[in-house]
């Protein structure tokens, strides 16, 4: 299995040296191993960021999981996923037909109303790769939190992005996909991700 532990370190000196004007460059964002079932961090309770935590180092993580996010090919990203047990997580839903509104980072994010239609439809996970099936969710959701600069964002969502939402949310709380499965679904799946994890 490979090791996908982040040093501390990860995270420091984000900013290059400074030029001869005096002003620094951002760091370019990278990809991160993503935590795979059996990482401890993906079933604790994120820490939330506190309101002075809303600084470079936040923007940078928030850049760094899109940058993962997208070369892992998903909807949704939590800090969690990528060994960072901080509140915070990354959707894009554009491929369902929402416009650029529908990509973002979601900061402290509570769920604050839920529709009392269900929609059954399929997940998989980036931290559980190469199994999928069909979880029910609330047909939409809306929730409050913050963006990367510490203001107040208010989102609905419904089809992918609901569904985005409520699973990054999820991870938040150390709750994966699997956990909304009956007993039966969760052992016959898991039994297939571990045999191809053998492979």
């Amino acid at each position: 299995m490979a090791d996908n532990s982040v040093s501390d370190d990860a995270m420091a000196d984000d900013l290059t040296p400074p030029t001869r004007t005096g002003l620094r460059r951002r760091r370019a964002a990278e990809r991160l191993p993503v935590r795979l079932l059996g990482d401890p961090v993906l079933r604790e309770k994120a820490a939330p960021i506190a309101a002075d935590a809303f600084d470079d180092e936040l923007r940078h993580l928030v850049d760094d999981m899109f940058v993962t996010m997208d070369a892992e090919e998903g909807a949704g990203l939590a800090a969690p996923q990528v060994g960072i047990s901080k509140r915070v997580f990354v959707v894009d839903a554009r491929r369902d037909g929402g416009g650029k509104e529908s990509r973002f980072a979601l900061v402290n994010p509570r769920v604050v109303e839920v529709s009392d239609e269900i929609d059954a439809g399929p997940e998989g996970c980036l931290s559980i790769p190469g199994v999928s099936d069909v979880v029910r969710r609330p047909a939409q959701v809306t929730m409050e939190g913050h963006d990367v600069d510490g203001n107040p964002v208010r989102v609905t969502g419904s089809g992918l992005l609901g569904r985005a939402l409520l699973h990054e949310l999820d991870h938040l709380d150390g709750i994966l996909f699997v956990d909304h499965l009956s007993p039966l679904k969760r052992r016959m799946l898991l039994k297939k991700y571990r045999k191809l994890q053998e492979e």
